[in-house]
């Protein structure tokens, strides 16, 4: 029922910063936690940030202090601010409502110099 797209990815150098955005159709988020995660191949998907309806946020040790997720439930979309961006940060980035097996197609962030 939900439909996501991740868009705002890219090349970026080491240390540099990225915005990601989510935006939901076909069901309003307000009610749900929101989570997002990354995939690189060769490598398990990884939970990089999650927030609740009620806005409390919660980071993996690799992207604490680094990332900042939010969201606008009013325009049915979230965020995710990446800074100090480091090559192990490299994969395509995916959104969802937690608990739910609907995918995007993900959107490339490739740190590179």
């Amino acid at each position: 029922q939900v439909q996501l797209v991740e868009s705002g990815g890219g090349l970026v150098q080491p240390g540099g910063s990225l915005t990601l955005s989510c935006a939901a159709s076909g069901r309003n988020i307000s009610d749900y936690a929101m989570a997002w995660y990354r995939q690189t191949p060769g490598r398990q998907r990884e939970l990089v940030a999650s927030i609740t309806p009620g806005r409390s946020t919660m980071y993996p040790s690799s992207t604490k202090g680094r990332f900042t997720v939010s969201r606008d439930d009013n325009k049915n979309t979230m965020f995710l601010q990446m800074s100090s961006l480091q090559p192990e940060d490299t994969g395509v980035y995916y959104c969802n409502p937690m608990g739910s097996a609907t995918w995007g197609q993900g959107t490339q962030v490739t740190v590179s110099s």
